[in-house]
């Protein structure tokens, strides 16, 4: 969906996105992730990263000064990123569609799962709401098959509806679950971030669940 003018005006004086041109990031979605992280410890020297919904890049961006050179990050998206990253790659591809294998690649699994992903908003509320919540549920399914046992776990999500049944989703897969706004996020939104730490491994009838 196509943003107005009006808010490309906002976004230009806003605050966030004046300081993360200044620090070098693509947008001023970094600074979310940075306030996360600085709360819950999401990423480690050495971590492999995989970042759903990866454009604009400044997660990627962000996760490569946390990891430094011996970690590897991976991202995907629906549209091109080349962050020049020389530990990162990106998968152009529908997080639906998208092989396994192609995101782990030469990787057994990923110590850290990011997930950024925002649906084409309509204006509708409950259709916004629905759509964020297959992406998070998406997200969810790939961190079963991809996570490593007591990885990490980091989504957006639109409350709406399926909310709880998502987050008693989260805490039984995760030792810890935590609901986070952060600063970042405009005071309109209604968009939540779900911190999940210390995975379990995938639950036995897991895929039966989530198919």
């Amino acid at each position: 969906m196509a943003r107005s003018k009006l808010g490309d005006r906002k976004s230009r004086k806003d605050r966030f996105h004046q300081n993360a041109r200044k620090r070098g990031f693509n947008s001023r979605a970094v600074f979310k992730l940075e306030e996360i992280d600085r709360k819950a410890k999401l990423i480690d020297k050495g971590d492999r990263v995989l970042d759903l919904g990866c454009a604009p890049g400044s997660w990627l961006q962000y996760a490569a000064t946390k990891t430094g050179p011996s970690g590897r990050l991976v991202g995907i998206d629906r549209f091109e990123v080349d962050l020049g990253l020389p530990n990162g790659r990106t998968v152009v591809g529908n997080v639906y569609k998208v092989e396994i294998d192609d995101l782990l690649g030469d990787l057994e699994n990923f110590d850290v799962l990011l997930s950024d992903m925002a649906p084409d908003t309509t204006g509708v509320r409950s259709v916004d709401q629905t759509r964020s919540e297959q992406l998070f549920e998406r997200a969810l399914d790939i961190a079963d098959a991809t996570l490593t046992v007591d990885g990490v776990f980091l989504g957006k999500l639109f409350q709406g509806p399926e909310f709880q049944a998502l987050i008693k989703r989260c805490r039984r897969d995760f030792a810890k679950v935590k609901i986070i706004k952060p600063e970042g996020s405009r005071k309109e939104s209604i968009e939540q971030y779900i911190c999940a730490t210390g995975y379990r491994g995938q639950s036995p009838g897991a895929d039966e669940e989530n198919q």
